[in-house]
């Protein structure tokens, strides 16, 4: 018997792009200073050069994203840009997110939830690509997150729609505005 996965989808202009992907379980993350996120389990995640960082911005504002130039990486790297306040996400929270998305096929912006509204999901239940469920967690409101996530963490050989290629390496910026 096959399985039907069902795709949650958020819209860029014309094109829709699904955010939602593999399920995923994560135990957290542990921040280890300012623009560092170490995970506490499950996950690997290395923190993104300081040269490959896009700039942090204003909180509040939409931020600019900088693919950087290269060979992408093959695990979750992340870094906070802005730090910040109050409890850290955890899985099972429910959240709401503004993001801003880039790939390295493309080396540009393709989407961003700036231009519509702010997504909300919950935290760690497979309802967002492995990437975010493992790469959010530990943000606080306030914050601003930047995350390189691998193929294997996001769509990998399925292309989800237009400015996603099959086996992509997706850049989002991340800012935590609520936990709900």
């Amino acid at each position: 018997m096959s399985r039907v996965r069902t795709w949650s989808l958020v819209v860029l202009s014309a094109a829709t792009l699904g955010l939602a992907g593999c399920s995923s379980s994560s135990s957290g993350s542990t921040t280890t200073g300012a623009n560092q996120t170490t995970p506490t389990a499950s996950a690997t995640v290395s923190t993104i050069p300081v040269a490959d960082r896009s700039p942090a911005g204003t909180s509040g504002t939409k931020p600019a994203v900088t693919v950087p130039t290269g060979t992408p990486p093959t695990q979750l790297e992340s870094s906070d840009l802005i730090v910040g306040t109050g409890p850290a996400a955890k899985a099972g929270d429910n959240v709401t997110v503004q993001y801003v998305l880039a790939t390295y096929s493309s080396g540009k912006e393709i989407q961003a939830s700036w231009d519509s509204q702010p997504f909300t999901f919950t935290l760690g239940e497979g309802n967002v690509i492995k990437g975010w469920d493992e790469g959010v967690v530990g943000m606080q409101v306030g914050g601003r997150r930047e995350l390189i996530i691998p193929p294997s963490l996001g769509y990998g050989s399925t292309s989800p729609g237009a400015g996603i290629a099959a086996n992509d390496t997706l850049v989002f910026i991340v800012d935590l505005q609520k936990i709900n």
